[in-house]
């Protein structure tokens, strides 16, 4: 085959491989909180989304009696926002002792556990979707490793 006709027949035929590629994910980013909001009801929680002027968003949700908050951060003027935190805390557990936060900290990946200002043991996982943001598949994989986390947090604080 001829050196041109060659070139040809790559090119054609990486275009028809393009044009049957699936499309590009969908991107999210933390700039659209409607867009994180609706991939939490996605996952059969609640969610309330809360917006106050000059503050960063945040929403409330709870997944089987767990209640935990998904926080908007390094936001600008309370708008586009480029990552999230999953927060959630227990003040019915202040006597935690320290040594088995560090514990759980020892041995468990994605999240920190710590004993926040009022004394509460509290959970927090930091999601990065700077940027153009991450594919939304990608985010909602990160509520399945939150509510995994979740579970574990509390069976391990109220264990007996």
């Amino acid at each position: 085959m001829p050196h041109f006709m060659l070139h040809t027949a790559l090119a054609t035929g990486a275009a028809l491989a393009l044009a049957a590629a699936p499309a590009s994910a969908q991107l999210v980013s933390a700039s659209d909180p409607q867009a994180i909001k609706a991939i939490v009801e996605s996952h059969g929680w609640p969610a309330t989304l809360v917006q106050k002027d000059g503050e960063d968003p945040y929403i409330e949700s709870n997944r089987n009696g767990l209640k935990f908050l998904v926080l908007f951060m390094n936001c600008t003027e309370g708008k586009n926002c480029r990552t999230l935190q999953y927060y959630m805390g227990f003040s019915d557990a202040k006597d935690t002792p320290l040594e088995k936060l560090n514990q759980w900290n020892r041995e468990k990946r994605f999240a920190r556990a710590y004993r926040d200002e009022a004394g509460d043991p509290v959970l927090e996982m930091d999601i990065d979707v700077d940027f153009a943001g991450i594919p939304k598949e990608n985010i909602s994989e990160t509520f399945n490793t939150w509510a995994s986390l979740m579970d574990a947090y509390h069976e391990y604080l109220f264990e007996s």
